[in-house]
This record gives C-alpha cells, sequence and structure tokens, in this order.
C-alpha cells in the first residue's frame, strides 16, 4: 500500500491529477462505517484491531509523527512487489500526499485479524474506500488491504512489517455505495 501504488491505482481509474491550485484544503472524508457481521476473536487479536484502527485515524487525523509511530523501523509496504518501498522513513515520505489527504483521501478499517502459532506475528484483512477528484466530482473505489504486523520484543508494541493491497480495488458509484460494501465486510468482534 504505498502513495505511488494508491496513486497509480487510482489514476488508472481518475484520471490525471487536480492541478495543485484546484483543491487547497484537505478532502472531507468521514471514517468508514463498522461491519455488520462481526466474528469472534481473541484478547490479544483485538489488541492488533485496536492498533489498526489507530493506524487508520493517524491518516484520517492527517498527523504524519502518528502514523510513522505505527511502523517497524524495517516496514515493508507494496510489499511482494516490484515497487516496494522499505524503512519506516521512507514510507511516510511516500506516504506523504495520502496522509495530507488535499488530492486523495484513503480511509480503511480493520477486518479480521488473525493471531497464528507465532504470538508476536499478527496478520490483519480489512476493506478501504480510496477517495479522488475528477473534473470537481468525487471518484469512490474499494478494495481490502492486507496487513502484518509484528510485536517488539523490547516494549511489547504492535508494529507494521508489511502492508499492501490485498484485491484489485473497484469503482462504485458514490460514498453511499462504498459505504455499504464496507458494512458488507466481515470484521473481528473487537469494536466497544
Amino acid at each position: 500500500m504505498t502513495a505511488r501504488g494508491w496513486a497509480a491505482g487510482a489514476a488508472v481509474v481518475v484520471g490525471a491529477a487536480l492541478p495543485a491550485h484546484a483543491q487547497l484544503e484537505a478532502i472531507d472524508a468521514k471514517p468508514l462505517p463498522l461491519a455488520a457481521k462481526r466474528l469472534p476473536a481473541s484478547a490479544d487479536e483485538c489488541v492488533v484491531w485496536r492498533r489498526e484502527q489507530a493506524f487508520a485515524r493517524s491518516v484520517e487525523s492527517h498527523d504524519a509523527r502518528a502514523f510513522r509511530s505505527f511502523l517497524h523501523p524495517g516496514a515493508v509496504f507494496q510489499a511482494g512487489s516490484a515497487d516496494a518501498e522499505r524503512g519506516g522513513d521512507v514510507v511516510t515520505s511516500s506516504w506523504r500526499e495520502i496522509i495530507d489527504g488535499k488530492s486523495i483521501a484513503l480511509r480503511w478499517r480493520p477486518g479480521i485479524v488473525h493471531i497464528g502459532g507465532e504470538p508476536t506475528i499478527a496478520v490483519s484483512r480489512g476493506p478501504y474506500i480510496l477517495r479522488r477528484t475528477q473534473a470537481g466530482a468525487p471518484v469512490h473505489r474499494v478494495g481490502m488491504y492486507q496487513t502484518v504486523w509484528v510485536r517488539d520484543g523490547g516494549d511489547g508494541v504492535w508494529r507494521v512489517l508489511f502492508d499492501g493491497s490485498a484485491t484489485t480495488g473497484q469503482t462504485v458509484d458514490d460514498r453511499a455505495a462504498a459505504d455499504r460494501w464496507v458494512e458488507e465486510q466481515p470484521m473481528s468482534d473487537c469494536a466497544s
């Protein structure tokens, strides 16, 4: 999920970005709705679920410092692709346009979190909405992301190690259609 990857995917559907003067304020994009279908999760999985939610909110609040705090120093975004970006500082710099939210708004929410036989590694997969403006009108894409979290042995904090898109995004009519799609995607029963 690098900024370059998101922007490239959006450009295919949306077309050219707006000129710098065309949009001066951050895009108003509310957080994603929670799922109607909830699946059981362990207490540890819910810790990661809430960490993913806070990670998403760092972008919603346009806070680059908070965003960076969620990344493992050796984080790899768009993992497994030729466009992979390595390192927390590189990823944060690459995500500047998304974090700023002025020409592109990326919102996601945690979906399902699993911890397997290794208690310091978790996978989180959930829905996202990507919004850009084309010819003065919003264009919305939906899809699924996947993040691998690792718990730091020193401070016990979960941090993003690998991140990327898990599906090819699809264009929907508007934010209401995007929200309906997101609500249909199940999630771990961790929301309070």
